[in-house]
């Protein structure tokens, strides 16, 4: 932007208090001591009143100028555009129909760069005084200028449109200005047309506030070593709260470039996308300086991004050409060791993976106190304390592998997301499932001997099985229009379903090919937009190029049958009487096939099949072996050993299907479980597993051969098919659990995992290998969990030796805490718990403060529990509002507090939408697992009314209350069908409730 335009810029004046502080050009107007007490007022109801910013949030207009009846012409012809801005359509949704207003913006009007100024009070009202400058394009004729805005109230006043190739061209009049709240639009109405090819200049001054909300721009808080409070400010732009800190085009594909300009005082620092040019003193205004950043690539407005703190800082000289950095509190930098340790190494393997290299030249990574989750803003990286601060005093090797893939998953969109950007939020899972494909490629990287490409299968694949399978999930390349539908696809199905496929992907293309088709997708289409078939034809070309598919196939003919309709099919083998054939069919694979079901689409997946054999096993050739059309009824596969030799499909799960076969197969696989089980590749050994378990469940597979399935898990040593066992095994301890059958259950589940307890032990090892670790943790979180006597009274007496030398935090090993924890707060009583509340209060490790937290919702004493409930809703209780569901999700998950967290939801839905605001997890995350034992017609009528009575109230978690409903169906379901197979399998095996109705009389009995 060219200098004729900076006389624009603001004057402020800081020798004054934070209340007189106003804006204007550097001849505009300023407060003296008489109205100060008047703007001061007027602040204090911001404050106070907030409802009065609230209601604001899309603003109020001052309108500005009388309209001549010689414009009667203009305003007609501007009528008629501002009427085919925003269209109405009838919404297609489970509820009463209404009308569904489309949010998107008109396109003629292309932004090319903005120019912001921003001075937030971080340590006064909290009130934000900003300036925007927005360089535009003209594309299509236009008389009004469409943006967004919202929690933002404009000084009409100062809003102009000028020529940008014509400075002295005089400036184009706006004859009203138009707020849409619900769309969260701003409209300036012009008595002149904007032709096409000209450019204009937008500038405006506004108010905007730091929210408590973790979104837009807001605020966050900490207390120091010496127990300060201190204030920070921090961004949460994804998906559409950029509106909410500066008017701008809020859609992923209206890039441009962005010049910053932060004021701050000159106690703390500032940090934006770009390296910081200059900081100058605000003339005027002691202790103030402006902070201009460089201006930065072209990239969308949700990455953008702002940080003000008193944070300390690291960095790396790892990298020749970026500039490396980690910030946090100052009591707690040092907790970013690690995270500065894999971070520049992560990053330059990323480029070297791409072929890209990296486009900006720092990489922060900023940890902030409040968060709702990580956001891969481009150059600043924003997390929240425990998905980046790790301290191996204190934190658990969960807490590290967290912390390792959070950190690959936020760098890796830094080219999937930020370099080429989805053209909009309908194809976020080119976003998010390359992230998250990508953060465990990075760490195999990182940490080889993890072996976390293993993890992958029970990490994310297996545990999206579990949702796909619902008739309520939905595709991956999925239609959104309103900011709500936007925040609803932020789920497992966009993150772990698109990484899934993804990985499926580099198995019948080949990494080789994979790569070279993704380096030429990213070099190509390099700060612009794609959509999904721009990927499937660089992926096409390159496989082409490389005989990895046949020329008569396409990427977007394969692909399309696995984001353009939701499920995945379960693949049926069958095999001919002597063996040495099978025949092959496909499936939607559903939990429960509902004949009442309206969904008339015919669901058919191109499926790339592997196999192997125990005549000549090979599990390293996952090299695609034939494909199962999506139009075919049915294929023969040949070759095949005799009838007494197993085969396996699906080698190493690479395919994102589920495989059954005939009872002559499973009983093969269970011998061979049962004589040699490592002969079975270890993936396999867990996709075996839990392919049966989940075709028990849906009444595919009887539940005695899957449970035959996993009896061999004695002789078991690895933790991936122990993970994915027990993943299983916890539905039918949640099922089972307020049954009069549980005992039986919980009895024969501990005499399948005593071995397992007996050869990790309790005590803690962390010079184990990364994988014995977490085998342990698994098995004896389970067996306490369990009531297991020696677990038990192992944690109760760490427990208590930690209760009587509360500053030894050494006493319980970091992998143990929350086993520990959670035990000894079950079996104790106020006292266990008052002492975790005040241990809680006084950590100063992130992830050490969530397992307290968690722990805490173990107490068997329901009045304890429900206390728990209400201080994480209320403010000032001490809990972070992030933390709030995590206390939530852990009552919700004790056998005593699910009925206290199913009707504190339903008695305070009101109370938590007004404490959470329209958060993109939270309210979703607390409906799933408020609900996720739901398993009665009693409660099924609870949860349709509380739809009901909530209807429209749902925001991003009407989906989930779908889902919930759904998935009580099957939960009510799964007790009539299989609960009376169970329990005889169980009285079969010597496990039985059942009392022994003949008396056995003592001496002196009568």
């Amino acid at each position: 932007m060219t200098s004729s335009f900076r006389g624009e810029t603001l004057a402020m004046d800081l020798n004054r208090p934070a209340a007189s502080i106003t804006f204007g050009k550097k001849k505009g107007w300023f407060v003296n001591r008489q109205t100060a007490l008047m703007l001061s007022l007027l602040f204090a109801v911001v404050i106070v009143a907030t409802g009065l910013l609230v209601y604001y949030y899309v603003p109020h207009a001052r309108k500005s100028g009388q309209e001549s009846m010689d414009r009667k012409d203009i305003k007609e012809r501007a009528s008629k555009q501002l009427s085919a801005v925003s269209p109405v359509v009838t919404s297609n949704t489970t509820e009463s129909p209404q009308e569904k207003v489309i949010v998107r913006l008109p396109r003629a009007l292309k932004p090319l760069h903005y120019m912001v100024k921003l001075q937030p009070f971080v340590n006064g009202n909290f009130s934000i005084m900003g300036y925007v400058e927005v360089e535009m394009m003209v594309a299509e004729p236009t008389l009004n200028i469409t943006l967004h805005i919202a929690d933002i109230i404009t000084k009409n006043e100062t809003i102009k449109v000028v020529s940008y190739d014509d400075p002295k061209e005089p400036r184009i009049e706006i004859l009203h200005h138009v707020f849409d709240k619900e769309k969260e639009f701003y409209i300036a109405m012009l008595n002149k047309e904007l032709k096409p090819g000209k450019k204009y200049v937008l500038s405006m001054e506004f108010v905007g506030y730091l929210n408590d909300k973790l979104t837009g721009f807001y605020r966050s808080s900490y207390m120091d070593a010496q127990g300060n409070k201190k204030w920070i400010a921090a961004t949460q732009f994804q998906p559409t709260s950029a509106r909410k800190a500066f008017p701008c085009f809020d859609e992923p594909a209206m890039k441009a470039t962005f010049e910053i300009f932060l004021a701050r005082e000159s106690s703390m620092s500032s940090l934006s996308n770009m390296p910081k040019s200059e900081t100058t003193p605000i003339e005027g205004q002691n202790g103030w300086v402006w902070d201009h950043f460089n201006t930065s690539v072209p990239m969308s407005t949700y990455l953008v991004a702002f940080v003000i703190s008193d944070f300390a800082s690291m960095e790396s000289n790892a990298s020749d050409h970026v500039l490396f950095r980690v910030m946090a509190r100052e009591s707690a930098i040092q907790q970013a060791d690690y995270s500065l340790l894999i971070g520049p190494e992560t990053l330059s393997y990323f480029e070297e993976y791409f072929n890209v290299t990296y486009p900006l030249p720092k990489q922060d990574m900023v940890a902030i106190p409040d968060k709702d989750g990580p956001m891969e803003n481009w150059g600043l990286i924003i997390h929240r304390e425990s998905t980046m601060l790790y301290d191996p005093a204190v934190s658990s090797t969960m807490d590290k592998k967290s912390v390792a893939l959070t950190v690959a998953h936020e760098l890796s969109h830094q080219w999937f997301g930020n370099l080429v950007t989805p053209d909009w939020w309908s194809d976020l899972w080119l976003n998010e499932g390359f992230a998250t494909f990508m953060q465990y490629i990075g760490v195999d990287h990182v940490e080889p001997t993890w072996k976390i490409m293993e993890q992958f299968i029970p990490d994310v694949l297996q545990s999206v099985f579990t949702v796909d399978w619902l008739e309520t999930s939905h595709r991956l390349s999925f239609p959104v229009e309103h900011p709500d539908e936007i925040k609803e696809i932020f789920d497992i199905i966009t993150y772990s379903k698109g990484a899934s496929v993804i990985r499926m992907m580099t198995y019948f293309l080949t990494e080789k090919t994979f790569r070279k088709g993704v380096t030429n997708y990213l070099t190509s289409l390099k700060y612009k937009n794609a959509e999904q078939d721009d990927l499937w034809q660089y992926l096409t070309v390159a496989a082409h190029e490389d005989d990895t598919l046949p020329k008569d196939m396409t990427m977007k003919k394969v692909m399309d049958t696995w984001t353009l309709q939701m499920g995945y099919p379960v693949i049926k083998v069958v095999r001919s009487s002597d063996g040495t054939s099978a025949n092959i069919t496909q499936e939607r694979f559903l939990m429960v096939w509902d004949q009442n079901y309206s969904d008339t689409h015919f669901y058919k997946w191109w499926v790339p099949l592997t196999y192997t054999s125990q005549d000549n096993p090979n599990f390293n050739n996952t090299q695609t072996q034939v494909w199962l059309k999506d139009y075919e009824a049915k294929i023969t596969v040949s070759s095949l050993p005799r009838k007494d030799q197993w085969v396996i499909f699906n080698v190493q799960e690479t395919g994102f299907y589920k495989v059954n076969y005939d009872d002559d197969n499973w009983n093969l696989l269970i011998k061979q479980l049962n004589s040699d089980h490592k002969v079975i590749h270890v993936i396999n050994r867990a996709q075996i597993i839990d392919d049966a378990m989940d075709l028990a469940q849906a009444g595919q597979l009887s539940y005695k051969t899957a449970l035959d399935v996993i009896a061999y898990l004695g002789n078991e040593e690895e933790y991936i098919p122990w993970e994915s066992a027990l993943s299983n095994l916890v539905y039918l301890k949640k099922m089972f659990i307020r049954s009069k059958h549980y005992g039986a259950l919980k009895n024969y589940l501990l005499n399948l995992l005593t071995p397992l307890y007996e050869s990790v032990g309790f005590q803690d090892n962390i010079n184990d290998p990364h994988l014995e670790q977490l085998k342990r943790v698994k098995a004896l979180t389970w067996a306490c969990n369990l009531e297991y006597q020696d677990c038990v009274n192992n944690s109760v007496s760490l427990y208590q030796k930690w209760m009587e030398n509360p500053s030894n935090r050494s006493i319980v090993s970091p992998n143990l805490k929350s086993i520990v924890y959670c035990t000894a707060i079950a079996a104790g009583d106020e006292e266990e718990w008052n002492f975790g509340w005040n241990q809680y209060l006084n950590s100063n490790v992130g992830s050490d403060k969530e397992v307290i937290l968690s722990s805490l919702g173990c107490s068997k004493k329901i009045w304890i529990l429900s206390r728990y409930l209400d201080m994480a809703f209320s403010n000032n209780s001490g809990m972070r509002e992030q933390d709030a569901p995590i206390a939530f999700v852990a009552v919700a998950r004790n056998s005593v507090g699910h009925y206290l967290t199913w009707n504190y939801v339903r008695d305070n839905w009101q109370k938590i939408t007004d404490f959470f605001g329209s958060g993109i997890f939270v309210l979703s995350n607390i409906i799933e697992k408020a609900t996720e034992t739901l398993n009665t017609h009693l409660e099924m009528k609870e949860l349709k009314l509380f739809k009901e009575r909530h209807a429209g109230e749902f925001g991003p978690a009407k989906r989930t209350v779908d889902q919930s409903i759904e998935g009580t169906t099957i939960n009510i379901a799964w007790m009539t069908n299989n609960s009376k197979i169970i329990v005889q399998w169980l009285s079969d095996h010597g496990y039985s409730t059942q009392l022994n109705n003949q008396s056995t009389l003592l001496p002196g009995s009568i």
